[in-house]
């Protein structure tokens, strides 16, 4: 009796040890890279995440209103942004990641301001997401009223690796100035805000959807002004690059702060061709279920807008063919 006890007791731990190999075994990790802790990407790369996840063993539909991917894992990654995610996605670093749709096209083509770069020929997009606004900040009192005013001023054009640095350096020189008719600065999120409340910076450029964290901090800390980008200088940017469109900022989109025209171009998720068809198949189907609908209509501001209406929008980047199979059964796609 005590032998078959024993003996029972091995086979539960064996038969419980296969269990958790086999569990083990059915994970999928995916990571997404976002952009700054402080801005549109990385919250709503949480929020995908969320949607897209389902870990061995969860419910059918979690509490969480969560209908993922079966044995997927998904985490969104703080990165430097648009060209940090694209170059981390060629590498292998990262399995997918959020990007510009101007840099992500650029890249793929080895146009614009890729120029001379190997083209990266295997990134592929998954969607399209929502539109992002060029956000051009300074003090209210600061007297800088137009792109022009920048010169000889202190700005932050964001981090090397960053979108908004692309299109910052592209809207000065619409404008007829360049990088050194100004002090450069290459703060990120909240590092540029407080530099701005401190006089350390005349005024920075965030591209990122409204309203973003760290503006809608520093509004209620300060008295800022959101600086137009219009007139020639955006008629030649839109008219030159396609992925730019003439856009608006709406009033109190900032407590207090007076909406101003600027420039937008979309933000878009994209992976490796190299990815598995199936799993991306999955994670495109999981993005569009009604359950991720919820999650995206209460999990950030922006994610109302990202709907399958736009999906397809401004895709300059061929789709993955898992995404595209996704998108021809949903008829959005013949």
């Amino acid at each position: 009796m005590i032998k078959s006890i024993k003996m029972a007791a091995v086979c539960a731990v064996l038969a419980l040890s296969m269990a958790g190999t086999a569990a083990a075994q059915e994970l999928k990790f995916f990571t997404i890279g976002t952009g700054g802790t402080a801005f549109t990407y990385y919250p709503m790369g949480g929020v995908i995440a969320n949607a897209i996840s389902k870990p061995p063993g969860s419910r059918e539909c979690d509490a969480g209103g969560s209908c993922g991917v079966d044995g997927l894992i998904a985490s969104a990654v703080s990165s430097r942004g648009s060209v940090d995610n694209v170059n981390a996605i060629i590498s292998g670093l990262r399995n997918s990641g959020f990007a510009q749709s101007d840099v992500a096209y650029w890249a793929y083509t080895g146009t614009g301001t890729m120029e001379g770069k190997e083209p990266a020929k295997d990134l592929r997009t998954i969607a399209a997401l929502f539109e992002e606004h060029i956000h051009l900040v300074a003090l209210a009192d600061s007297g800088i009223n137009s792109v022009a005013d920048l010169k000889g001023k202190r700005v932050s054009l964001d981090e090397p690796g960053s979108g908004t640095r692309v299109d910052a350096l592209l809207i000065l020189e619409a404008n007829g100035l360049s990088e050194a008719d100004l002090t450069p600065e290459a703060l990120k999120g909240n590092a540029a805000s407080e530099a701005l409340r401190n006089g350390k910076i005349d005024a920075f450029f965030v591209v990122t959807g409204y309203p973003t964290g760290a503006l809608v901090e520093l509004s209620a800390a300060a008295k800022i002004k959101l600086v137009p980008i219009d007139g020639a200088g955006a008629d030649s940017l839109t008219s030159k690059y396609g992925f730019f469109a003439a856009s608006e900022i709406p009033d109190n989109a900032y407590e207090g702060v007076a909406g101003a025209k600027t420039v937008a171009v979309g933000a878009q998720w994209f992976t490796n061709a190299k990815e598995d068809e199936e799993l991306i198949y999955n994670i495109t189907k999981a993005l569009w279920n009604e359950q991720s609908r919820k999650l995206l209509d209460v999990g950030h501001a922006k994610g109302k807008t990202v709907t399958t209406d736009t999906a397809l929008n401004g895709i300059g980047v061929p789709l993955h063919p898992g995404a595209e199979r996704f998108y021809k059964e949903a008829g959005l796609l013949k």
